[in-house]
């Protein structure tokens, strides 16, 4: 696998995961540098005014660094990223109003076409009080206001989207009773089934010790 990809809504740890995979595998990271976003703190106190500058700057950023990985011919490397440019149009949905919508799938059919595909995709699923507690352990200020609506309306779209997601293959895991920042034990099991995986979709869903 030379390209893989971890996902999940606010606070599930797919950065922590991201990192740590690059760690033991030796590769390359490839971070979407969410505060590199001029309109994010600014979207967060409120949705309705900047939620389209913030879609279309994160989606014509990562879109750009896809296409660099390409047109470089550095692709060849291997790269673990903590981000999927197919889910913006997911983030778009739930903050823009229909002509806002309208607007951003334009740039999106646009640049999309273009981008190189995963090997796999991780898919990380949390309740939404765990992820609460891990944007508050974090203590980002510009995330501290997030409300549990929010959360619970994006961990449902991540649902729907993964529900029908087959471009690569899949793994979902479930994180409610994993510490994958802290545990050893927990992130090698991890590790151990994802080296198993060569196609289709697949759950890693451990139960409470």
């Amino acid at each position: 696998m030379k390209f893989i990809v971890v996902e999940g809504p606010i606070g599930v740890g797919k950065t922590t995961l991201t990192h740590k995979l690059a760690h033991t595998f030796g590769y390359d990271l490839l971070l979407e540098g969410a505060n590199e976003n001029p309109f994010l703190e600014r979207f967060y106190n409120d949705q309705k005014q900047w939620a389209l500058q913030t879609q279309l700057f994160f989606l014509l950023q990562r879109a750009e660094q896809l296409n660099d990985l390409r047109q470089n011919d550095l692709f060849e490397p291997v790269r673990v990223a903590d981000f999927l440019i197919h889910k913006d149009r997911l983030f778009a949905g739930l903050t823009l109003a229909d002509d806002e919508f309208s607007l951003y799938d334009k740039v999106y059919q646009h640049v999309i076409s273009s981008v190189p595909k995963p090997d796999l995709v991780i898919y990380l699923q949390a309740p939404v009080d765990q992820l609460q507690q891990r944007i508050k352990k974090r203590a980002i200020a510009c995330e501290q206001g997030i409300s549990d609506d929010y959360l619970d309306r994006l961990s449902q779209a991540y649902v729907e989207f993964f529900l029908h997601y087959d471009e690569t293959p899949l793994l979902i895991v479930n994180t409610e009773h994993l510490n994958l920042a802290e545990s050893t034990r927990d992130y090698e099991k991890l590790v151990e089934y994802i080296l198993s995986i060569r196609s289709g979709r697949h759950y890693f869903n451990p139960v409470a010790n």
